[in-house]
């Protein structure tokens, strides 16, 4: 019987590739979005994988939203906590909004999501979880409190909850993706891009495809004795 599958921040960048690589395992995946109804319908139409809209930040809402997955599907087997947006500044100019917002949607979601599925995973005695950090959670960034704090939370809470689901057949996991060729990436300006990419070894951008590989070992079925890891996917712009 095909695993479901939930992705955050599914149908869009890196969460796309992801949702992709999983449905072609095989995997009956459910995408999750926040907002871009039009894009939603275009990833749906051309990937033929439903699309469904709750904010990952709301404990309730994800509540909902999962109940209606499974409804649809079936139990949640992989979650991937992909969801995360930026609000960039230095802390001396950075609202109390602007921190919130990314805690709520970069890490609070972690929980969330994980809460809604965590107890059936333990009932059936198998489950995959896999947190998408970031190479900034490991080594902070300029202008980015904010976003590094979230996602170094991330990895603290990817080691945390591998041990309490050890036993009970659910691993969890965190990727930390480099600079990836995605839309929040390509927002940067091309000079301080051009700085970023000479910093790395391998002399690219990451693709999406790099992330969702490293997602699809991950979450498979010979995976069980792989738990509280990080893997650096990043072209070795960080290494430690």
């Amino acid at each position: 019987m095909a695993r479901v599958a939930l992705v955050t921040g599914g149908t869009r960048g890196i969460g796309e590739a992801i949702s992709v690589a999983l449905r072609d395992t095989g995997c009956q995946v459910a995408a999750n979005y926040g907002g871009n109804d039009e894009r939603a319908r275009e990833f749906s139409g051309r990937t033929g994988l439903k699309a469904y809209k709750f904010d990952v930040g709301d404990f309730e809402a994800v509540q909902k939203g999962v109940s209606q997955i499974e409804a649809d599907i079936g139990p949640v087997d992989i979650l991937v906590n992909n969801a995360g947006i930026t609000r960039d500044g230095t802390m001396h100019r950075m609202s109390c909004e602007n921190w919130d917002d990314v805690i709520r949607t970069n890490l609070s979601s972690c929980f969330n999501c994980s809460r809604a599925v965590i107890e059936g995973m333990r009932t059936r005695k198998f489950g995959r979880i896999v947190n998408i950090g970031s190479i900034n959670g490991q080594g902070g960034q300029y202008g980015q409190v904010n976003y590094a704090a979230a996602k170094s939370g991330i990895h603290g809470f990817t080691k945390a909850l591998a041990q309490e689901g050890a036993a009970q057949g659910i691993t969890v996991n965190a990727i930390a993706p480099g600079y990836v060729d995605t839309d929040m990436v390509r927002a940067v300006p091309q000079k301080v891009l051009e700085r970023i990419i000479q910093r790395i070894p391998v002399g690219r951008l990451g693709n999406a495809q790099d992330i969702a590989r490293g997602v699809v070992f991950l979450t498979g079925e010979d995976a069980d004795f792989i738990t509280g890891s990080t893997l650096s996917i990043n072209g070795g712009q960080h290494m430690y």
